[in-house]
């Protein structure tokens, strides 16, 4: 019994309040059908919830009427909704598991045994946590909004960017024979090298998924710096694995965080038949590096990837 509390008290501190709702009173409560109202709970990943559960809290009925007030107010539009609340669910779950994994960390075997002691940590973590993630939304938000100022159209969405891939070589040899910290301290490396030598050269990260990072610029030469520095950067350590990296120019449709079209396909493929340490880039890409001396261009012929017929590679190097 005297755990059920503790454990309930770190739910409440989390949530801001005690369970005291069904979700048929939620949904009362914002005005909307109770359908509705399901349907963005599972968009943002959520199980199904019977319709007699009392989970949810005062915070659920304040979220469901700020959504539906953006909707109304036709800042949403009514199609996208459930995007909307998937795209959020889908950043928010990543990170609600990075910092799960702090407070294990920092409690060890405490974690679990110890609820209480789990209660008062993080009765006295989270509100730091959430300035924080406030303060690092709001300086994207607004080096989001800078850039898209900065455009001649920022109401289009689809525009020329570069899109850029790197990829660790032999990571399913890894997998198999690391151990779950060896694997972790790599990970944490890669993403470490990724991000800082991205951010340096004014490029975006897009995503991170294993073994593969996903990154955006708009300039040619702010993508070339980022490839062959990536690889620089792994040749002085023998911490990381190689690399393999591909890189493609064109449109791409940028779309709740994420980035879609043909040119992101074209940078995943060449990744894929990179060889370690080098970078293919697209015949889009080569023709705009073309002209900056220092950068040498070596054409590698049509290459064989699946979906593209005769696509042309060229692999980047500095000029020596």
């Amino acid at each position: 019994m005297r755990v059920r509390r503790a454990a309930t008290r770190v739910q409440e501190t989390i949530l801001g309040g005690p369970a005291r709702h069904t979700k048929e009173e939620v949904a009362a409560a914002a005005g909307v059908p109770v359908a509705r109202a399901e349907q963005l709970w599972q968009a943002m990943g959520f199980a199904h919830v019977e319709d007699d559960a009392v989970v949810f809290t005062d915070a659920d009925i304040a979220a469901l009427r700020a959504l539906v007030e953006l909707v109304s107010a036709e800042v949403i539009p009514p199609e996208l909704e459930s995007a909307v609340a998937r795209s959020l669910a889908q950043t928010m779950s990543r990170l609600a598991e990075w910092q799960v994994g702090i407070f294990k960390s920092l409690l060890g075997e405490q974690f679990a045994v110890d609820v209480a002691t789990t209660a008062q940590v993080a009765e006295v973590i989270l509100p730091v946590m959430a300035r924080m993630q406030d303060y690092v939304w709001r300086r994207h938000l607004a080096a989001t909004a800078s850039r898209e100022l900065a455009e001649r159209d920022p109401g289009v969405d689809e525009r020329v960017q570069v899109i850029g891939f790197a990829d660790i070589v032999g990571y399913t040899r890894l997998i198999r024979d690391f151990t779950e910290l060896e694997l972790a301290r790599l990970i944490d490396g890669f993403e470490s090298l990724a991000g800082a030598v991205v951010a340096e050269n004014h490029g975006r990260v897009i995503k991170t998924v294993g073994d593969e990072v996903l990154f955006v610029t708009d300039t040619a030469t702010e993508a070339a710096e980022i490839a062959l520095t990536l690889n620089e950067e792994i040749a002085k350590t023998d911490l990381l694995p190689r690399l393999r990296i591909g890189l493609a120019r064109g449109p791409v449709l940028a779309r709740f965080g994420d980035v879609y079209g043909s040119t992101v396909n074209i940078a995943s493929r060449l990744t894929s038949v990179a060889r370690p340490a080098s970078v293919l880039v697209d015949r889009e890409l080569a023709a705009a590096l073309r002209g900056h001396a220092e950068y040498r261009l070596i054409s590698v012929g049509p290459t064989k990837v699946q979906g593209f017929r005769g696509l042309r590679a060229w692999a980047l190097r500095r000029s020596e």
